[in-house]
């Protein structure tokens, strides 16, 4: 599952300001800036609910793979599992070696199953152009006559080069409260710098929408935990179709310490303002290839019916992960830690433990020591084994199964195994915009990502309300499930019941405004923006979330068989429908900014 966790710092640490670095930018206030410097800081991590112990690990941590079978199995996803999210993947990064093996086995896997090539050229895969794009470092932004440091004061999102001279600097107002916004097309032609509203959540910056229309560049203050990250090579989808919707401008980062330098003791700001100064800033770009091609795997079974098959149901989850950490940890600390302190993983992770967490941690490590000599062990690859290997190995088993049916479903189902989630959905946004059948041909699309966990153990989130979710064997999260076709969200409840599946249904992280906005982070939201119904399965979050303990070993195989065996039923009875699902939820705009 992407979000957050795609640019997680490492433990944010208090922010110590810089030497002054020039006193030009008089729109923005300290007074401003000073809930989001709180928040930038790692606050003390506090005891969300009791914690469940984390049960003995009896798996082994490598195993030998057995022949998969028709029927949908604990042994058949395990056997797939250890080899999916095996060290040799080196984490699945999308355009890396890694995700390159990961899409092969795959392909193999589909072409063994039966299924029917349906990416480009007749073969399984569908190639999008990821590209790499790196800062130049001749790259400038000046204010006034004095420059920025890019990297310490400044950093950019953005493929896009940029020569602008002489532009004016307006202060756009507090994301996240849109009292406080500047009115759409008041950017027109500036650099707009925007801060947070206190406690909003960082993501709020990709959701600037109609403010920052026609904009230059869009400036961010005071999310420093961020700009490391951002220093970094990033991947993009070098599509020049995606030209016809809105082309968003360049976002900057801009530091606390710089701005709190450029504020000249200002107390008070407006929407609206603008700077006596104006600004010149160059942003030049290096864009080249990845090093492997990122794949798309699609294949289909065909449906049986002459007037329905061609229709499609789709099923999906996506093939990629976060790669491999510059420098290993030890892997029991790690996830002893997470677990006791951190139980949402890189959701989580700014927590620090106290001292009493803390105490827990090393009583709980020397204890595992004590029993399990000799296993301590370096760690640096995220193997994403329920990130989304579960989700992966899951729709390659629900193929195997419904592709050995005698008799086939009336629709046709399309699989597809989505690439570049981490990155930003990019595979999912690119199959959709570039489908391989008819877009409007897919009548709806099933998506699963994580689904191997959800046991007691495992904190899998929290309600709006800020009630802490856990697991159990029967359980498994909705969402999406009635936002575009109530007849489609009440049809996987009477399968469940019906055919005694059994399983309990949380539809808590489905809340309209949940602040986590898990409707709008993996595959399924790009199918839903062409109004194409969907839902979104998962088992939840845990404390291995994105991080490098989320191995094989750590699955419930006998909980994700049960989940699987559900939503391959489920998908089965679309496929049987006489009439597609209805739509009767919002028109979705398919270049519109997505809000839970």
């Amino acid at each position: 599952m992407s979000g957050a966790a795609q640019i997680q710092p490492r433990d944010a640490q208090p922010i110590t300001p810089k030497p002054p670095v020039m006193k030009r930018l008089a729109i923005i206030a300290v007074s401003a800036l000073a809930p989001v410097l709180l928040g930038a800081q790692a606050p003390a991590a506090s005891t969300p609910a009791t914690i469940v112990p984390l049960p003995p690990t009896t798996l082994p941590l490598k195993h030998t793979a057995q022949p998969t079978t028709a029927a949908i199995t604990a042994q058949d996803l395990m056997t797939r599992l250890y080899i999916f999210a095996d060290d040799s993947m080196q984490g699945r990064e999308a355009g890396t070696i890694g995700n390159f093996k990961g899409t092969d086995y795959i392909a193999a896997e589909a072409k063994k199953i039966g299924l029917i090539p349906a990416g480009d050229n007749g073969t399984y895969f569908q190639t999008i152009p990821l590209k790499i794009r790196t800062i130049d470092p001749t790259s400038s932004f000046t204010v006034g006559g004095t420059s920025l440091k890019y990297g310490t004061d400044w950093v950019a999102i953005g493929t896009k080069p940029v020569d602008a001279i002489g532009v004016q600097l307006m202060y756009g107002g507090v994301l996240g409260d849109s009292t406080q916004m500047i009115a759409r097309g008041a950017a027109a032609g500036k650099i707009v710098v925007f801060s947070l509203a206190p406690g909003a959540n960082p993501r709020a910056f990709r959701s600037v929408g109609g403010a920052g229309e026609g904009a230059v560049a869009i400036g961010i203050a005071g999310l420093d935990q961020y700009m490391p990250f951002f220093t970094r090579p990033q991947t993009f989808v070098d599509d020049p179709s995606a030209e016809t919707g809105p082309t968003a401008p360049p976002t900057i980062l801009l530091s606390a310490a710089a701005i709190t330098e450029l504020s000249q003791g200002a107390t008070e700001l407006t929407a609206g303002m603008v700077s006596p100064d104006v600004a010149n800033f160059s942003l030049k770009l290096s864009i080249e290839p990845t090093p492997y091609p990122a794949r798309n795997v699609v294949g289909i079974v065909r449906g049986s019916d002459p007037k329905l098959s061609s229709e499609y149901v789709a099923m999906g989850g996506h093939n990629d992960h976060i790669g491999v950490n510059p420098r290993p940890v030890d892997h029991d600390s790690l996830r002893f830690f997470n677990h006791i302190v951190r139980p949402g993983g890189a959701e989580d992770g700014g927590l620090r433990a106290t001292s009493a967490q803390q105490a827990e941690v090393n009583k709980v490590l020397a204890d595992y020591r004590a029993a399990h000599p000799g296993t301590q062990r370096p760690d640096s690859i995220n193997n994403g084994a329920d990130d989304d290997g579960s989700g992966s190995v899951s729709v390659l088993e629900i193929a195997q199964k419904i592709a050995s049916l005698k008799v086939k479903p009336r629709r046709s189902i399309i699989f597809v195994w989505h690439v570049g989630e981490e990155k930003g959905l990019l595979g999912s946004t690119y199959f959709t915009d570039h489908p391989t059948v008819p877009r409007d041909s897919i009548v709806a699309q099933l998506n699963m990502d994580m689904v191997g966990r959800g046991d007691a153990y495992d904190i899998t989130g929290h309600a709006i309300d800020g009630t802490v979710l856990r697991g159990s064997p029967n359980y498994l999260q909705l969402v999406g499930s009635h936002r575009l076709s109530t007849e489609l969200g009440n049809l996987a409840e009477t399968v469940n019941k019906q055919d005694k599946h059994d399983l309990t249904f949380d539809y808590a992280m489905d809340a309209n405004g949940h602040p986590d906005n898990i409707y709008c982070r993996s595959e399924h939201y790009e199918y839903a923006r062409y109004n194409i119904p969907i839902i979104f399965f998962t088992t939840g979050l845990h404390s291995d979330y994105h991080q490098v303990t989320d191995e094989p070993q750590y699955i419930d195989y006998d909980h994700m068989a049960r989940v699987d065996n559900f939503i391959e039923d489920l998908a089965v009875h679309v496929a049987n429908m006489d009439h597609r699902p209805v739509v009767d939820g919002p028109h979705m705009d398919p270049h519109g900014s997505c809000k839970q």
